[in-house]
């Protein structure tokens, strides 16, 4: 190896590996692709080693790219830290952060700003998607923490807030969308806790239903639900006021429990803590 590792080098192989894409890796670092792909030839060289494969549909990490891309996290950590300790600023750092759409909806913004006022020069990506894909997402360290559901309100140690599922329509009841004895669902994939408590509300209460529309946009669930075609189901806070929460003959909905999760629970950067201490201290309130 020729030389000290340039931590320039290391922040753009590390959103390289992320991404799979040297472009999206240009936005992301403020560079143009042939910039960042001039940083990993030259970051190869100095490892001596192939980092990524290259393919018209973008790059993926080698052997060795997966084994330097743990050592590459862990310095940059290790820097945003020491930054984080001797800075006159403050926190500074970056992370991505996960949420299913209804929490961002609901209660990011007010996360977000209250959060944004007191560490200004933390950097915050988001990435919307459900739970279960969620999990994987903190699993190969592409989200560094999340909001996750869980259907276990067991755990109430790691629950920071419970939020009750409502089925949602038009109208502000049931026998108003006059769908005659097989009631039309509007539902998210079926690996989504809201699609399986859905069914099996209805199997347990012996009530007709199919499945008509699937969306896994909460805005397209929203929109099917105004349509009035059909009857959908949400977390109640991200209901919107012109759209009403049905009842009987409905069967009632289970709440789920909401808690952070991590890529990795034992070495959170500085960054990653405070937003994390911050979350369960706000969401309770909003």
């Amino acid at each position: 190896m020729h030389g000290p590792l340039d931590l320039r080098l290391l922040i753009t192989f590390v959103h390289a590996a992320h991404s799979g894409s040297l472009s999206a890796t240009a936005v992301q670092v403020g560079r143009t692709q042939s910039a960042v792909t001039m940083q990993m030839q030259r970051l190869e060289e100095m490892l001596g080693q192939s980092l990524l494969h290259r393919s018209g549909s973008g790059v993926r990490l080698t052997g060795s790219g997966e084994r330097f891309l743990a050592h590459a996290e862990r310095i940059l950590k290790m820097h945003d830290e020491a930054v984080s300790a001797f800075s006159e600023k403050g926190l500074h750092g970056s992370m991505v952060f996960g949420s299913p759409e209804d929490y961002l909806i609901s209660f990011f913004p007010a996360l977000l700003r209250s959060f944004g006022t007191k560490y200004p020069d933390v950097e915050i990506k988001v990435v919307s998607a459900p739970t279960a894909e969620l999990r994987a997402l903190l699993q190969s360290h592409k989200v560094d923490l999340a909001l996750v559901s869980t259907p276990n309100l067991n755990d109430v140690e790691t629950i920071i807030r419970t939020e009750p599922l409502a089925w949602v329509g038009s109208k502000p009841a049931l026998e108003l969308h006059d769908f005659g004895d097989t009631v039309p669902l509007a539902l998210p994939a079926s690996n989504a806790m809201d699609h399986r408590a859905a069914r099996e509300a209805m199997a347990r209460a012996g009530l007709r239903y199919k499945i008509s529309y699937a969306s896994n946009s909460l805005a397209g669930l929203i929109g099917l639900a105004r349509s009035g075609l059909a009857v959908s189901v949400m977390t109640q806070e991200a209901v919107p006021p012109d759209l009403h929460i049905l009842n009987a003959p409905l069967p009632e909905l289970p709440h789920l429990g909401i808690l952070l999760a991590f890529a990795d629970a034992d070495h959170q950067s500085p960054a990653v803590a405070a937003f994390a201490d911050h979350v369960r201290a706000v969401l309770p309130t909003l």
